[in-house]
């Protein structure tokens, strides 16, 4: 009797819990950045550009030279590895070559783990989040090689990417 009145109360607590997570589940939305978005990761490049003029005679050029100044730095150490946001700052300038390779956006991606900025496939929820693809590896001792993450990132999205009808590649 004892343990049949805990199953009845364990199959009730799990009955009555069910709807309760299907609410914790938010749907994923996509939507435009908006000006303070659009003013951070701003500042994030200066950040990066900062570093690459002071210390490499270099500067951010928003195109695939990007990704080999975006090496030397991390081959270089130029920024520690519990610097969380510069180590972001360097996401958020591969992102920006990844939109202007890719044709990609960046947004807002919301779900029920929070809110992140990401490069979107446009009118789409295919994005990436190059924002902490660097630094997630960074943190835990690894130097990424930020060419092939790039080739990666081209390889997993290209499915999704708006073709060119003049584009005779597969």
């Amino acid at each position: 009797m004892y343990l049949l009145k805990h199953l009845l109360a364990l199959a009730c607590i799990i009955l009555l819990s069910t709807p309760a997570q299907a609410q914790d589940k938010k749907k994923v939305e996509v939507f435009d950045l908006g000006w303070l978005d659009k003013n951070h990761l701003e500042h994030q490049v200066e950040r990066i550009d900062e570093i690459a003029r002071g210390n490499l005679g270099s500067q951010i050029r928003n195109s695939t030279d990007d990704l080999e100044l975006l090496q030397r730095i991390i081959n270089r150490g130029l920024i520690a590895k519990d610097d969380r946001l510069r180590l972001q700052a360097m996401g958020a300038v591969l992102g920006n070559v990844m939109a202007q390779e890719f044709g990609m956006v960046w947004q807002v991606y919301e779900d029920n783990l929070g809110r992140s900025r990401a490069l979107c496939v446009e009118d789409t929820q295919h994005c990436l989040f190059p924002i902490t693809m660097l630094s997630r590896r960074m943190e835990v001792g690894l130097l990424p090689n930020v060419k092939d993450i790039f080739d990666y990132c081209h390889e997993e999205i290209r499915p999704y990417l708006k073709r060119n009808p003049y584009d005779v590649t597969p």
